[in-house]
């Protein structure tokens, strides 16, 4: 997909805030020029490891049969479908130096959005990049490897060790076939990649944060490029037509910073109208520009929202204010293409999935997802948690693996308002001791911190589900089988108190010596994982099945009702939206059909009566059941 094939494309970036192109791969900083390079690949497997020396990437190699990008060859959507060991794959393919669409002067950038799990990549035969994490992007100035015509050959080589336990890998299995609550491996390119012409002197990235009580944004734009003294940052925001600001600032270093001040009084009084939130998702358009006298030397379209998240006093607080927090899990794994999404709408149909179920927000599991999928968020009203997929064992090499993509994933979603908090670490998992040893709970320690040093607008949850050693919120697994035991549990400060000092939920203790308790809300992370799989017997069953649609409703609102009354309980994840490859517990099967009336769980979330649960559980049955035999 590419304005350059067609003419002279303006140079003016598309608005980020309008209905975008679901295809266009960064949502934040758009530009009106790209070249699409996903599509039909070469491909070949390198068992061996032999590709290197061979020089496979310059005109050798066993490029044996095709692959769709970029869906992971174990994929059935990638037109390979091998979910055997392969540790070393391949790519190539070509495009013409007119489909970069670079003008005189310009550069060609070449992106790719995720790659499992360490890439090295040649165009024409000249290494341009190696990176190592496989769930977040890196780009390539690729202009002096360039010929002035004719095809340009990109070969991408990528290494994903399948028995690695120290590395981040979430929930892809070692065994040569899934088992228990593991899925198949996503190996290689499993996100966009794609072209980018920029101006010699461009901008590199931008994130934004909002202070809600200073009443400003802050902006921080990293330019690349000559910076000539009389270079000028301009930035210009608007929210339905009104401009909120409109300045231009120095921008001679590597790096500019600048607090925009905003009409302070406005926004307190009408805040529905110039806040983010779910229930009034605004967003701000930005227009950034460089400046060279009247002359733009460089134009991306963004956006932001106006929003605080914290913790304190017991409640998740959002802009300010407690906010119960009715959150879902999400794999975001799909039967035909797996981690990654089949396709933009794709995306955005999962956002509109969680919205329609009655849910606010969303905690992505062990996943870094394609940033449209937060883009999606933004716009639409879905608040979400970030998670760090994990290693499974602990050691240097693990703890400096998780820190070096950790902090990569920190800087690629700063800036989304719908982001509201960050968690390092899952159910121990890379830290499979940390009771008991102290360079586990260090590490655990180290990356809760080194969250908040880079990004202290948001709570950090150190190490989610048990085991909570530092953390701004107490998540807690729970998936007791009935609402009763989750009362006994939760459903006072006092039952609340016992539970933290005496109840393991999951054989591991909520809390470790040395949490320090000052406020942090209960958020119970994850409980339900009831599974309904009619017709189906080879599912994992880990928490407990039922045999109909009315019983799933049924067991969702007991177990939902117990946690809404409780006083103590600021938020609950579910798990889980979809079903996932063995794991038969969505709300969803895996085709995204819903296992139960969506409107009678949407009213289970949103209005659940505390005083009456029984009398509200019975009225939302019969108007499910209702909707049953209508067929609607």
């Amino acid at each position: 997909m590419t304005a350059a094939l067609d003419g002279e494309a303006p140079d003016r970036a598309p608005s980020p805030v309008a209905e975008p192109d679901p295809a266009y791969p960064r949502p934040q900083v758009t530009r009106g020029r790209w070249t699409d390079l996903t599509g039909t690949w070469q491909f070949g497997y390198d068992d061996a490891g032999r590709g290197v020396d061979e020089r496979w990437y310059d005109g050798g190699g066993m490029f044996d049969r095709h692959i769709t990008v970029p869906y992971p060859p174990e994929s059935p959507a990638s037109g390979v479908g091998d979910t055997r060991f392969h540790p070393v794959v391949w790519y190539r393919r070509s495009f013409e130096r007119r489909e970069a669409g670079a003008r005189p002067g310009e550069r060609v950038l070449l992106h790719f959005g995720a790659v499992d799990h360490r890439a090295s990549v040649w165009v024409n035969g000249h290494l341009v990049a190696t990176h190592e994490g496989g769930h977040t992007p890196f780009s390539a100035d690729i202009t002096p490897a360039l010929t002035d015509e004719g095809s340009q050959v990109v070969v991408v080589r990528a290494e994903d060790d399948p028995h690695d336990m120290t590395q981040p890998r979430g929930k892809q299995d070692w065994h040569e076939r899934p088992h228990a609550i593991w899925y198949e491996r996503t190996t290689g390119i499993w996100q966009p990649v794609w072209l980018e012409p920029v101006p010699a002197t461009h901008l590199a990235a931008l994130t934004w944060t909002s202070d809600l009580d200073r009443c400003v944004l802050r902006v921080r734009a990293r330019v690349e490029g000559p910076a000539p003294a009389a270079l000028r940052l301009s930035v210009r925001l608007t929210l339905r037509g009104e401009v909120l600001a409109d300045d231009v600032y120095p921008a001679t270093a590597p790096v500019v910073q600048r607090d925009i001040p905003l009409d302070g009084s406005r926004i307190q009084h009408e805040r529905r109208s110039y806040l983010w939130s779910p229930d009034y998702p605004n967003l701000i358009e930005a227009r950034v520009r460089l400046l060279l006298g009247d002359e733009v030397v460089d134009e991306v379209g963004s956006y932001c929202g106006i929003r605080t998240a914290g913790a304190s006093d017991d409640h998740f607080v959002l802009n300010g204010r407690a906010y119960p927090l009715r959150m879902v899990l999400a794999q975001n794994y799909w039967p035909s293409s797996h981690l990654a999404a089949p396709d933009g709408e794709a995306l955005k149909r999962e956002v509109e999935l969680v919205k329609e179920l009655g849910f606010n927000a969303v905690r992505i599991h062990q996943k870094v997802e394609d940033p449209r999928f937060l883009g999606w968020c933004d716009r639409l009203g879905v608040l979400a948690w970030g998670e760090m997929p994990s290693a499974l064992d602990f050691g240097p090499r693990t703890v400096r693996r998780i820190t070096s993509e950790w902090l990569e994933v920190l800087d690629r979603d700063l800036s989304s308002p719908a982001l509201v908090a960050w968690v390092p670490f899952n159910e121990s998992w890379g830290v499979p001791n940390l009771e008991h040893d102290p360079a586990q709970r260090d590490a655990v320690q180290a990356l809760y911190h080194l969250t908040k040093a880079i990004d202290p607008t948001r709570p950090v949850v150190g190490n989610d589900g048990w085991e909570n050693l530092a953390s701004d919120m107490i998540g807690v697994h729970d998936y007791s089988p009935s609402g009763q035991v989750l009362r006994d549990r939760y459903g006072s400060r006092e039952a609340f108190e016992r539970t933290m000092a005496t109840v393991r939920p999951y054989y591991r203790p909520i809390s470790l010596p040395g949490l320090a308790r000052n406020g942090q809300p209960l958020i119970v992370s994850e409980f339900g994982g009831i599974t309904y799989d009619p017709g189906r017997e080879d599912y994992w069953n880990g928490y407990g099945a039922v045999g109909s649609a009315e019983e799933l409703l049924e067991r969702y609102g007991d177990l939902v009702g117990a946690l809404l009354s409780s006083p103590v309980v600021a938020g609950f994840c579910y798990t889980q939206l979809t079903d996932t490859a063995q794991e038969r517990n969505g709300l969803l099967s895996e085709d995204r059909r819903p296992k139960a009336d969506p409107g009678a769980i949407a009213q289970i979330n949103r209005q659940y009566s505390a005083a009456v649960p029984g009398q509200a559980l019975e009225e939302i049955q019969i108007v499910h059941a209702a909707r049953m035999r209508s067929g609607s």
